[in-house]
């Protein structure tokens, strides 16, 4: 893959129908040989069901506590095959969940001491990347989200004005006048911005084969290529063998809808991505992002982008409308309109770049619990735990999550142990043809609100309400 740094590239009418269809964190990586599938029944201390960030983070840290534990971690493609390689590699402090969910759960001091823990967690990521030698490109540059529209600045005031009530303060997040708001990222019609500082860029797959490797050193086995089918308590049942152990961590997200009993558990939701040829200098001078950044403006349609740390502009949307029965299907993420769009709207965003080259495209899953939580919990009686359904902010969160599971299933009492999202337990979603509608619906809803918002510069109030609703708010 050429390295060349390119300028505007203006005039070349640049689409996506020739970009390669791989994730390019993926794409970009050493080639590698899977590791070997299991080759018959086998007993451990551990199973880890899933080999991304949840189930290797919480590997990671049970080794720091107590490194004789035999941990046999269970993945059916290879490490980071699913969303921990393929998202936007935002290490943000936050979790989907609303603060007042949590807070209903336990008290507005335990969810401010939840949300301050996520914000700690994404030094800790860059500790453990500094600590362990894992070259992903960490950058901690925060976050800025534009508004760029009236209701949005609206909401934007609102916002910081609520939050600042809460206890968060002006160095964890900021409103932003539009020209220093351009100072992080010159985009079109800025009329205010959001600063949260708690965030990092990464290159996720780099993160998530690092990670494998680290665990892997300290004693770790991990088998690849095999498919679980069912787990029960002091069991995991895969096509190649049965693994017999004394706690089970499930950590596999959207592809819960997998196994055995779980279609309903999480709802796969598709997010895709395009990623741009590296650009120069100039262009950079131009488009700010000079601290790496991550960005985004305030829609109700997710949008999110970075500056990789080879000067490309990896950017991303949820548009792929969800697919009947909670299906996953290779060719809705390489679905070329939806790509098209995405990079139609990147170059709404900043058009110094709107004709640049787009060397890759991809998509992915992530999970969505039922009330829109993200939770872990652990039965010490069955031995079975769970983490996950972070819906799209998983790279922090899974790193939170594994250090709480690993005291749990070693039975320590933490300050973690007691935060507001142990114990969440998401009821399940409708049955079909409800979520089919309820989903398509909505999202029907709030992208017709976007379009309303940007055409006429006046606040859609049904999808406010919605979209607020789907946030747990």
């Amino acid at each position: 893959m050429g390295t060349e740094r390119r300028g505007a590239g203006r005039g070349r009418g640049a689409g996506v129908a020739g970009a390669t269809t791989h994730a390019l964190w993926l794409d970009q990586l050493e080639p590698f040989t899977p590791r070997p599938a299991l080759t018959g029944d086998t007993d451990c201390d551990v199973a880890i069901v899933g080999g991304g960030f949840s189930g290797l983070w919480t590997a990671y840290y049970l080794l720091g506590l107590d490194p004789t534990l035999r941990i046999q971690i269970i993945e059916r493609h290879y490490c980071g095959y699913g969303a921990s390689g393929r998202n936007g590699g935002w290490v943000v402090g936050e979790l989907a969940g609303s603060f007042d969910g949590y807070a209903k759960r336990s008290s507005a001091d335990e969810a401010m001491r939840q949300a301050r823990a996520l914000f700690a967690t994404v030094d800790e990521v860059g500790r453990v990347v500094a600590a362990e030698g894992i070259d992903c490109g960490f950058a901690k540059g925060g976050n800025i989200r534009l508004a760029r529209n009236t209701p949005q600045a609206r909401r934007q005031r609102e916002e910081i004005a609520h939050e600042h009530a809460r206890g968060f303060t002006e160095a964890e997040m900021r409103l932003l006048e539009p020209d220093e708001a351009r100072t992080y990222l010159n985009a079109s019609r800025v009329e205010s911005g959001i600063f949260f500082a708690p965030c990092a860029s990464v290159d996720p797959a780099r993160l998530t084969r690092g990670l494998a490797e680290v665990v892997e050193r300290g004693g770790v086995a991990i088998a690849e290529g095999t498919t679980v089918e069912a787990i029960e308590p002091g069991t995991v049942r895969t096509d190649r063998g049965v693994v017999r152990a004394e706690a089970i961590v499930q950590a596999t997200e959207a592809y819960s809808r997998d196994l055995a009993g779980e279609r309903r558990a999480l709802l796969p939701v598709y997010s895709l991505m395009i990623a741009t040829e590296p650009l120069s200098p100039e262009i950079f001078a131009e488009i700010g992002l000079a601290d790496r950044p991550t960005f985004a403006d305030d829609r109700h349609m997710v949008i999110y982008g970075q500056r990789t740390d080879d000067d490309r502009l990896a950017f991303g949307g949820r548009g792929v409308p969800y697919l009947f029965g909670s299906r996953i299907a290779r060719e809705a993420e390489l679905h070329e309109p939806s790509h098209e769009l995405i990079r139609e709207t990147l170059g709404d965003l900043l058009p110094a770049i709107a004709d640049v080259e787009i060397t890759h495209r991809w998509g992915g899953v992530l999970g969505i619990p039922r009330d829109w939580v993200p939770g872990l919990r652990f039965d010490r009686g069955a031995g079975i735990g769970v983490l996950g359904g972070y819906v799209g902010e998983g790279v922090a969160a899974a790193n939170l999550a594994g250090r709480t599971m690993a005291d749990l299933v070693v039975g320590q009492n933490t300050d973690r142990t007691s935060l507001p999202w142990v114990g969440v337990h998401a009821r399940r979603w409708e049955p079909e043809p409800l979520r089919w509608l309820g989903v398509r619906s909505s999202r029907r809803i709030l992208a017709a609100a976007d379009d309303r918002e940007f055409a006429t510069d006046r606040e859609a109030s049904l999808a406010f309400r919605v979209s607020r609703l789907l946030r747990g708010a």
